[in-house]
């Protein structure tokens, strides 16, 4: 019997917490293996499926941002004490702070820690959190990155010598012989770092001949972008090819509908909607941004990469494709083919693989 924790604040809706639940449901079907879910955030939420044979283990009390010092040692009480209980073979951590928090919290004790970052590199954080990671970070049984710049990254500040890239799991897309309308899709939530205001206008500089623009998504982080995007549109005159869908729950009938997908992010840290409409058949055009899509995208065989702001290129790779339907049509089928290493068993897998290895080496 392998035992197996998993270690996350909550399964709240997110990208993080998404993978981490097709890992554990990945994991529970496997013959001999036990999963164990720790969660140990302000709100231990589970919003996706997860198998019943999976352990779920909560704390007993409200973490309190009003007495937040308090409340961290009782963290780490809390989970070193369910870690021990649950006597595991390994355990695996998500997210760039409470990887930090579960190594401290096991200190000195002798179960094999693998920890992944699921944020974006190279983003900067306070003091403390840095110093805990670069003292922490060695002393796990091994790093995960979710792309090869973040690996390149954590190579020269963490010091691990077991380190490894694994992307995200991706959501294949059954493809039906689909009639491709002439849309040019974005998929993101309003912030801006996804740079939608750049989108719009390098479209504006396009000939259009019925294209037409969809973004989907909507505000976050009280940014309310959607307010001045609108007025953008309307300034350019854009209100018959540009439209603005707002979040939806059901995003894929956009893949399957368009026929291009354009990505103006400057930055990420894996992103998933570029697996996605890959796997929905669709060339991208997309920033060569840290982290992320020059690990899916091929340049010049599955899509496009462009540098950063090169908006007059980004201009010029979006009309060619607009402009040859046999280009798209066959890079569209570059990119559904090429995708498939990002399937959801393959990505669990590699997991798998990786966070057993202590207990391979023993057996």
């Amino acid at each position: 019997m392998t035992k197996i924790c998993l270690a996350i604040p909550s399964l709240q809706s997110g990208g993080m917490e998404r993978v981490m639940s097709v890992l554990a449901n990945a994991f529970a079907k496997k013959e001999g293996v036990e999963v164990h879910l720790l969660m140990f955030g302000k709100d231990c939420f589970v919003f996706y499926p997860i198998s019943e044979q999976i352990v779920i283990h909560k704390p007993g009390f409200q973490f309190n941002n009003k007495v937040r010092t308090w409340s961290t040692i009782r963290t780490i009480f809390f989970i070193r004490k369910e870690i021990r209980r649950i006597h595991p073979d390994t355990v695996l951590s998500f997210g760039d702070y409470w990887n930090s928090l579960v190594l401290l919290s096991c200190y000195g004790l002798k179960y094999p820690i693998y920890v992944s970052d699921r944020g974006r590199p190279c983003v900067d954080s306070n003091k403390v959190q840095h110093y805990l990671r670069k003292y922490l970070y060695p002393r796990a049984a091994g790093v995960i990155a979710q792309t090869k710049k973040a690996l390149e990254f954590y190579q020269t500040i963490y010091h691990n010598s077991n380190m490894t890239v694994i992307g995200n799991p991706i959501n294949l897309i059954n493809v039906p012989s689909v009639q491709r309308e002439k849309i040019a899709l974005s998929v993101g939530r309003l912030q801006n770092t996804k740079h939608f205001d750049r989108m719009i206008r390098i479209f504006a500089k396009t000939v259009h001949d019925g294209w037409r623009l969809i973004i989907v998504g909507g505000d976050t982080m009280k940014q309310n972008n959607s307010q001045s995007l609108k007025q953008l549109i309307k300034d350019l005159q854009l209100q018959d090819c540009v439209e603005l869908a707002g979040n939806q729950s059901n995003v894929n009938q956009y893949y399957l509908k368009s026929s291009i997908f354009a990505f103006t992010s400057s930055s990420e840290g894996f992103p998933n909607v570029i697996g996605e409409a890959m796997a929905a058949g669709l060339p991208v055009v997309s920033y060569d941004c840290v982290a992320g899509p020059s690990d899916m995208i091929e340049d010049g065989v599955n899509g496009y990469l462009v540098p950063v702001f090169d908006d007059e290129l980004f201009k010029q790779r979006l009309g060619d494709l607009m402009n040859d339907a046999d280009k798209r049509v066959s890079m569209g089928e570059a990119a559904k083919k090429s995708i498939h290493r990002f399937e959801s068993g393959i990505i669990a897998d590699r997991f798998y693989e990786f966070i057993t290895q202590s207990k391979q080496k023993h057996e």
